[in-house]
């Protein structure tokens, strides 16, 4: 059965909140509210941590256990996004992905542009701006007033010289979400791909590759899939993964990896063309532990679970008084809220003192909320906000 197959449903009865939350020992001492820099840990992820280490201890080198656990954590990826794993590379970060597929495109005629938002997280925007030394021009989005990025300003920057369209699902900036089936759209009236790195949403929001619009989807195991770091994909369109060539590659790309043959390129057929070097074996055990309990619980269930939570939040942050940068509308917020501060390194380390563990970007304090939160983690973040009111804007 794949991921996909149990999304919605758990044989063992776990639902968001109270059901789940003795699987994460932090809680016993902690508000843990920092899911957008690393998902809380979990018994399951850290005894697949321990087994990795046990099986290199008892015996050596597991290749098969290995490259069973790639390819178990490449159909995880695949159920979460509704996606085939053939469709899916395994890569050890966003960045490994995102600069194969750079690597595939030539920018070297007329159509050289590369459109980012300003929201994109800085692998994007690095990775863009190093195309220039290929003959690309980037271009930036730039955000509203509001702290939207309109969908108008992205119509502005895209035309016919325009090679990918680049738009973050949730930005992690501001915790705004975008609008990524209309961007989509709009790079395909010109003929262009559009690439949506998921990294702030996926496992909190539920995300159909069928539907969606877009041409690459990126993401990774660090955050809402409660895995460590080191271990992400990189989804692609059938027809397009058969298109493209990355000259960024190794020898898990190979069409035989174990033929060991260095004497042409071979790449795969499927989406593993994309993948890279050896695979990143420590993080594939939690990467995997983590994405199983993510589907037990079901992506539906936890976006709506985190929908009630954020709302609450929104809710006393507005009694407060605060000045929350994320946008509000419908479908402009997800799991991640900012809220503006004169100090916000001072407000996060007055939440620590608390027990409570939140982060920031640029002047924003930012709190996101997960599958294991509850109804009294937001009002013991609303308490100590209110504790520490001339912290906030």
């Amino acid at each position: 059965m794949s991921v996909s197959d149990t999304q919605g449903s758990d044989p063992q009865g776990l639902t968001p909140g109270l059901s789940v939350r003795d699987e994460f020992p932090i809680f016993e001492h902690t508000v843990y509210a920092n899911s957008c820099s690393q998902g809380a840990l979990a018994n399951r992820v850290r005894a697949a941590a321990e087994e990795w280490l046990e099986g290199w201890d008892e015996n050596g080198a597991e290749w098969e256990f290995w490259v069973e656990r790639n390819e178990a954590a490449r159909a995880a990826f695949a159920g979460l996004v509704h996606a085939e794993p053939d469709d899916v590379a395994v890569t050890t970060s966003v960045s490994q992905g995102v600069s194969a597929l750079l690597s595939s495109l030539d920018l070297r005629g007329e159509r050289n542009r590369i459109v980012i938002s300003e929201y994109e997280f800085p692998t994007v925007g690095q990775i863009a701006h190093a195309q220039e030394l290929r003959g690309a021009e980037v271009v930036h989005v730039q955000p509203a007033g509001d702290g939207r990025i309109p969908l108008e300003s992205f119509a502005d920057a895209i035309d016919e010289r325009t090679a990918l369209v680049c738009s973050t699902f949730v930005s992690f900036r501001t915790g705004h979400r975008h609008d990524v089936a209309a961007i989509a759209e709009l790079a395909h009236a010109h003929g262009a791909l559009h690439l949506a790195d998921s990294y702030q949403a996926i496992g909190a929001i539920d995300l159909d590759v069928r539907s969606l619009g877009a041409d690459v989807v990126t993401g990774g195991t660090v955050k809402y899939l409660l895995g460590s770091a080191g271990l992400a994909f990189m989804w692609m369109r059938e027809t397009l993964r058969q298109d493209l060539l990355p000259t960024q590659t190794g020898w898990f790309a190979d069409e035989d990896i174990f033929a060991m043959s260095i004497a042409d390129y071979s790449p795969h057929v499927t989406a593993r063309r994309f993948d890279s070097g050896t695979p990143p074996v420590p993080s594939l055990y939690p990467g995997v532990a983590g994405m199983t309990l993510i589907a037990q619980v079901g992506v539906p269930a936890i976006e709506r679970h985190i929908r009630r939570l954020v709302d609450r939040l929104l809710a006393g942050l507005d009694e407060l008084g605060a000045t929350v940068i994320t946008p509000r509308a419908e479908n402009e917020y997800g799991p991640m809220v900012c809220v503006l501060s004169p100090d916000p390194n001072a407000l996060v380390a007055a939440l620590a003192a608390d027990r409570i563990v939140v982060s920031t970007r640029d002047s924003n304090l930012r709190m996101s909320l997960h599958l294991y939160n509850v109804e009294d983690d937001v009002d013991r973040i609303l308490a100590a906000l209110a504790a520490n009111r001339a912290l906030l804007a």
